[in-house]
C-alpha cells in the first residue's frame, strides 16, 4: 500500500517541477509581452512550486524507479492571457482532483509528512489559481498588475500581492521569512 503514496509523491513532484518550469517560461513571455508584473507573479509562483516539489521530495522514502509525471493540460507557450488561463486550470486541477486523491491515500497509509506537504500545496494552489484568474482579467483589459511587490512564503508556497499578512495564513510562518519579488 505504501507504494501508492510513493507513486503519488513522485507524480506530485513531477507535476510541481513541470509547473515551475512552465511558470518561469511564461513569466519571461509575460515580461516580453509588456506585462512585467504578471511576469513577476509567474516567477514568484514558480518558486512556490519549487517549495511544493521540495516538500514532496523530502516526504519520499525508499523511492525506486523512474519519476512518474502527472498528466496535465497547459503545455506549450501561448499569449500571456492564454498562459494565465492554463496556469489557473493547472492549479484548479491540483487542488480539486489530484491532491485530494493523493491525501486520501496518504492518510490511509498513515503518511503524515506526505499529508502535511500536500495540504500546504492544496491551500497554496487555491491562492495561485485566484491570483492567475485576477491577472488574466487585468491582462485581458490590456493592463498589467499594479506595480507592487509580490511575496512568497518559502515554507508552504503561499503567494501574496499585498504583503499585508502578519504571518502566513496557511502555515503560520512569520512575515519576516517571506521572499520579496
Amino acid at each position: 500500500m505504501k507504494d501508492m503514496t510513493q507513486a503519488n509523491l513522485r507524480s506530485a513532484f513531477g507535476g510541481e517541477s513541470q509547473a515551475r518550469n512552465r511558470y518561469d517560461i511564461w513569466g519571461d513571455v509575460a515580461t516580453k509581452d509588456g506585462f512585467p508584473n504578471v511576469g513577476r507573479l509567474f516567477h514568484c509562483t514558480a518558486d512556490a512550486e519549487k517549495v511544493h516539489a521540495g516538500l514532496h521530495f523530502k516526504a519520499m522514502k525508499d523511492v525506486k524507479g523512474d519519476f512518474l509525471v502527472a498528466s496535465m493540460a497547459g503545455f506549450g507557450i501561448g499569449t500571456t492571457s492564454e498562459n494565465l488561463e492554463a496556469a489557473k486550470g493547472g492549479e484548479v486541477f491540483e487542488y480539486t482532483e489530484m491532491y485530494p486523491a493523493y491525501i486520501e491515500v496518504a492518510e490511509m497509509q498513515g503518511e503524515e509528512a506526505a499529508v502535511r506537504a500536500m495540504r500546504f500545496a492544496v491551500a497554496a494552489e487555491k491562492v495561485h489559481a485566484e491570483l492567475f484568474g485576477k491577472a488574466k482579467e487585468i491582462v485581458d483589459s490590456g493592463k498589467d498588475l499594479d506595480d507592487g511587490k509580490i511575496y512568497l512564503c518559502p515554507v508552504c508556497g503561499f503567494v501574496s500581492l499585498t504583503g499585508e499578512e502578519d504571518k502566513c495564513p496557511i502555515c503560520g510562518a512569520k512575515k519576516e521569512v517571506f521572499i520579496e519579488y
